[in-house]
């Protein structure tokens, strides 16, 4: 469906490439219109085969029957320069068969999010979907973004989205009989022909080593194929969790079928770590929380092996996912934080204990987790009482304030709705179940405990308290360096290679909510330039940026009011792109 006044946003040059594609210096406005063109959907790509994918999924736990792609358009596969296959779609090109009420359409806000964090993941080196362009118009939609009552017009954004396949869990879902919960069933029970076909097609296409190696035994081809689907995946949320990153809404519809991260909707990189922390604002019961990501996938890839019977017996893919899923989680795991904590040379059986015991410091003293890892390459292993002050100053000051944690706990429900909420989960056990969970009640009195003895709290004491914690953990991290720097017989040579291991391996910038809003806020008044700079950042991670004019939020507080009201814009943009999050950035919902 066309675009009115389509304009181009921003490219992803990189992403661009793997399809031959690349902007003429000469006439850089003249590729900037050809790009709104055709990547806005308004005009079609010669050979395209504009589709969209029928697939259902379990949502929230709950199976949901035919899904689809509602507002994505597969337009056809680019071979690619290397001899790679691309399919490309686009996202938000208007209505598809599978549209069902909705109009196909996306805005502005979660256009320039999918297309940042696509391109900021596979900077961070993590299997991913790609972005090359944003494109947004002058057509308008409403949407009502908070679910409150109070819809806004948006401008209609495109994405063009690149991927080796986009080919979901959810795919092998529309075989599903009726649900004994729900009663829906997939559009394509009993087909067991076209669940066949499409095997065949996955595992030729994107398994070929394993299609080669078991061409004559289709059980055993297919149990390989599920084998490494499991340990890709596993893979996949070890690396989400040392980066922070949450999905924010892991139905099986959203798994790919290749082990890559795919479809961005309300997603979230943690600031203050928080192993509960949900990012998703309309996750009521925190069934995606970051820390129940790694059982979720494994959940998720159950249901793919129910959806592959009887290709694939359910008591072959159960003791695969059983004997896979979480030794792969765990090894992955434990190799990644340890680079991030520059172990480079033993592996020892207590390094997992130092790293919860890092992660347990990290909650206790509200640290940032992006910047306490990036600190941490700074650390000196010989012990030096002035430096290690220094060091110490610098690491709490990534720490939650007072403030930070006062908006952190503050509790969310009116007291008359808890005190309500506690008296029917005694007399009426039944009712309550259908309105609340114990889980977030025992949460909100946890919420309110908090907050009470933050009142008595002074920012003095916090910081003793918060030195204390770090002071212990970090004895035990330097005792744990000095073996691995005695275990090589060069001092130096190690300590390069400690630093290089941890400087590859913890970002610098992360695409932080306040970063994306601010870059969304900019576009919505017309800006774009503010979207191609965080842009350019999120492509070097873990680079010091440079040409990137970054200065420090003024630490005096403002006289009166009205100033801060004048100066709140522009401390917004003045905030460093490495900068834990502005009070401000807490008030932000992403549903």
């Amino acid at each position: 469906s066309p675009l009115h006044n389509p304009r181009l946003v921003a490219m992803s040059l990189p992403a661009l490439a793997l399809l031959g594609l690349e902007a003429p210096a000469a006439d850089p406005e003249a590729a900037e219109a050809e790009a709104a063109l055709y990547f806005s959907g308004n005009r079609v790509l010669a050979g395209a085969e504009p589709a969209a994918h029928c697939y259902c999924g379990h949502q929230f736990g709950s199976f949901a029957g035919q899904l689809g792609d509602g507002a994505a358009m597969y337009l056809g596969e680019v071979l690619g320069p290397r001899g790679e296959r691309w399919e490309i779609q686009l996202k938000g090109a208007g209505i598809t068969p599978f549209s069902r009420q909705a109009d196909g359409r996306k805005v502005l806000r979660s256009s320039i999010r999918e297309f940042l964090c696509s391109e900021a993941m596979f900077h961070l080196g993590i299997p991913t979907t790609r972005a090359g362009t944003c494109v947004t118009s002058d057509s308008k939609v409403v949407r009502d973004i908070f679910y409150d009552g109070n819809p806004k017009n948006e401008r209609c954004t495109v994405v063009l989205r690149i991927a080796s396949t986009f080919i979901r869990f959810g795919s092998f879902e529309i075989f599903k009989p009726p649900d004994e919960y729900t009663g829906r069933k997939g559009p394509s029970v009993n087909r067991n022909d076209i669940r066949i076909q499409m095997l065949d097609y996955v595992i030729s296409t994107f398994y070929p080593e394993i299609q080669e190696a078991y061409s004559d035994n289709s059980i055993q081809r297919n149990a390989a194929f599920f084998k490494e689907i499991t340990k890709r995946t596993a893979r996949l949320v070890a690396e989400w969790q040392c980066v922070g990153f949450c999905h924010g809404v892991l139905n099986t519809d959203n798994m790919s079928i290749v082990g890559l991260t795919i479809d961005y909707g309300p997603f979230g990189f943690m600031d203050r770590y928080d192993p509960e922390h949900v990012c998703n604002g309309s996750d009521n019961t925190g069934r995606y929380a970051y820390n129940k990501q790694p059982e979720i996938c494994k959940w998720n890839l159950g249901k793919l092996a129910e959806a592959l019977v009887p290709e694939l017996p359910l008591e072959i893919s159960e003791l695969i996912l059983e004997e896979e899923y979480d030794a792969e989680f765990e090894k992955h795991y434990l190799q990644k934080m340890r680079k991030k904590l520059g172990l480079i040379q033993l592996e020892l059986d207590d390094d997992n204990k130092l790293v919860s015991e890092l992660l347990e410091t990290m909650h206790l003293t509200g640290g940032d987790f992006t910047n306490i890892f990036y600190l941490l390459s700074s650390f000196s292993v010989d012990a030096d009482p002035s430096k290690f002050e220094d060091f110490l100053e610098e690491l709490t000051s990534q720490c939650a304030s007072v403030e930070e944690l006062k908006v952190a706990f503050k509790p969310q429900m009116d007291p008359r709705q808890l005190s309500m909420m506690l008296m029917l989960a005694q007399s009426n056990p039944q009712l309550f179940a259908l309105i609340g969970t114990k889980a977030n009640i025992n949460k909100e009195l946890e919420r309110i405990e908090q907050f009470s003895k933050l009142q008595q709290l002074t920012a003095a004491d916090l910081l003793s308290r918060n030195k204390r914690h770090w002071k212990e953990w970090l004895e035990k991290y330097r005792v744990r360096l000095q073996k691995d720097r005695e275990s090589v017989g060069d001092a130096d040579a190690w300590n390069t290679d400690h630093v290089k291991v941890m400087n590859s391996n913890n970002p610098k910038y992360i695409l932080r909510n306040y970063i994306a809003q601010n870059a969304i806020e900019a576009a919505e008044n017309g800006d774009f330039s503010e979207v191609r700079n965080v842009l350019k950042l999120l492509e070097h991670p873990f680079e010091e940026a440079e040409g990137f004019r970054e200065v420090k939020e003024d630490t005096e507080e403002e006289g009166a009011t009205a100033t801060a009201a004048a100066c709140a814009e522009e401390s917004r943009s003045r905030l460093p792109y490495c900068s834990k999050p502005p009070l401000w950035a807490s008030e932000l919902c992403v549903t």
